[in-house]
């Protein structure tokens, strides 16, 4: 009988399943949406009830689409974004903000409520703050976790479990409340390469209440990313996704790290550099992720980790990124005079907005023409602030440029003026990692934005190095399918499966032609964004 793996992503604005066959090759994908509230604040809440019931619409209709049996699915892995979900008694859904509504239960990666928890957490200099780069991120769980024990203690004293959302979604398909090395040791301040929370850290912040009760309610059982979780789906959940009971379920991943291993360990690759300790993963999506593996734990600044075994087993893990990426040029593009026009038009042809300036783009001679389109414009895209390398949650996104220009080309201009304001910021992190004796000789690929073969040469262009792409069309799905692959026993741990089930496509050289203007680039982009500073 033939066997297929199943990956479960759950991003930001939806669920996804894809179907794949042992060689890594997708079969069938589906996805359903995912409904988000925001509010004052930097509020951002969803609800784990409605990302589940997502998930199952997801799974049965991947099924469907394939037309394979379900018992042809020989293992589940499942990512998700790093987002904080509480549970009261018997797994119920408790309310986490001021709306006091309990389906909403859960604090999304993107909220930004917790930024004050967050400084005078920093403030501590506790020695586990080494591992998240010095400082703590209010997008991280400890902040968020201290910020409901003092805004709403109710919910905190009537918590059952605080869970990361791929943690969550494995205890629904299992009842294992097994959590992933990937999760609390990237999110919750865990320390993996020591096997052990740390009581003095949890106490010294105002947390105290989780480490006298001996961490039950975060995690008590910590596994690497593939392990095999309890007896497999259960007969409740197995209903739910139209799945068999007792299908092994794997422990879970971060949804940027699912893409990670989904692209960065391939053997062999055509016409491109580098092995799992030289290649950068890129996970360009809402926002962006950069992960980084190394054999030997390297501390940079502003660059969340090192991580034990947070991605791949046995090695360590530096994760940087932009908080707000593929949300940042949906944000820029829309403040553009002529963006309601070239919306209309985009609809038209089915496409979204950024998709359809892309096409224009390409028409007007693409990256070799950016220099021509972009003109005068400089744009720094930290909406949501700069997640690495400054570490700096109250940065906002800056323009210079102006004119009084109000057409299609000026909204081109516009679009990639943010695409290399991105690419720039990708550029320090490369920098801040390789002072640091972190190796980078390609940028590999993924995420629904870097699909564009326009994006992923600027991204090339911007920062000086090689980009290569996925052969894979759903790296970050097949990423959760090799967890599965693992579950399953068909593959002895996640790196035989990265070797053996991915493989590189499209590789981008940097143009040397642009070198010298992406250079007097960087420096203006380093310039304002340092004039931001200072504002502030």
């Amino acid at each position: 009988m033939a066997r297929y793996y199943l990956g479960i992503d759950v991003g930001t604005g939806s669920a996804r399943a894809g179907l794949f066959d042992p060689a890594g090759r997708l079969v069938a994908t589906d996805k359903a949406d995912i409904q988000l509230w925001r509010e004052a604040g930097d509020i951002v809440e969803q609800s784990s009830d409605d990302i589940w019931n997502a998930v199952c619409r997801s799974v049965r209709g991947a099924l469907k689409t394939a037309g394979i049996a379900a018992e042809t699915i020989a293992g589940v892995g499942f990512d998700a974004t790093c987002s904080l979900v509480v549970l009261g008694k018997g797994g119920k859904p408790l309310p986490v903000g001021p709306s006091g509504d309990p389906a909403r239960n859960v604090i999304v990666w993107m909220d930004h409520r917790a930024a004050e928890q967050a400084k005078r957490i920093n403030r501590t200099g506790e020695k586990v703050l080494d591992y998240v780069g010095g400082q703590i991120s209010p997008e991280m769980e400890t902040p968020k976790l201290l910020w409901l024990s003092e805004n709403m203690p109710g919910t905190f004293a009537d918590a059952w479990q605080f869970i990361d959302l791929a943690d969550f979604l494995t205890w629904r398909a299992t009842g294992s409340l097994a959590r992933s090395v990937c999760t609390v040791t990237c999110k919750w301040t865990y320390l993996a390469h020591e096997d052990r929370w740390d009581a003095g850290y949890f106490r010294a912040v105002g947390l105290g209440t989780l480490a006298d009760e001996e961490f039950r309610r975060i995690g008590t059982e910590i596994v690497p990313g593939g392990t095999r979780l309890a007896s497999g789906v259960t007969e409740k959940a197995a209903s739910d996704l139209g799945l068999v009971p007792g299908t092994p379920v794997a422990a879970g991943l971060i949804d940027a790290h699912a893409g990670g291993v989904g692209t960065v360990g391939t053997v062999g690759a055509r016409g491109a550099s580098g092995t799992v300790l030289s290649r950068m993963a890129y996970v360009f999506g809402t926002s962006a992720c950069t992960l980084s593996t190394t054999s030997e734990p390297a501390f940079v600044p502003g660059v969340w980790g090192p991580y034990y075994s947070a991605m791949v087993p046995g090695l360590w893990l530096n994760e940087g990124g932009q908080s707000a990426a593929g949300a940042a040029i949906e944000q820029l593009i829309q403040m553009h005079p002529h963006s309601p026009e070239a919306a209309r038009a985009a609809l038209k042809q089915g496409q979204t907005l950024a998709g359809w300036l892309g096409a224009e783009a390409e028409r007007r001679g693409g990256a070799a023409a950016v220099p021509k389109l972009v003109g005068e414009l400089h744009v720094v895209p930290e909406f949501l602030g700069n997640r690495a390398p400054f570490a700096d949650p109250g940065a906002r996104a800056l323009v210079a440029g102006l004119g009084m220009e109000t057409g299609i080309d000026s909204l081109v201009g516009f679009y990639l003026a943010g695409l290399c304001g991105l690419g720039y910021g990708a550029r320090q992190i490369v920098r801040a990692e390789q002072e640091k004796g972190i190796a980078v000789d390609t940028i590999v690929v993924s995420g629904g934005a870097a699909q564009s073969m326009l994006v992923r040469q600027i991204l090339a262009d911007t920062t000086g190095i090689t980009v290569a792409a996925s052969s894979s069309p759903e790296p970050v799905l097949l990423g959760s399918a090799m967890l599965g692959a693992v579950a399953s026993g068909d593959h002895a741990d996640l790196r035989h499966a990265m070797e053996t089930m991915s493989t590189l496509g499209e590789v981008y050289a940097p143009r040397p032609d642009l070198a010298d203007w992406h250079e007097r680039r960087f420096s203006a982009f380093e310039a304002l964004q340092g004039v931001g500073r200072n504002i502030r």
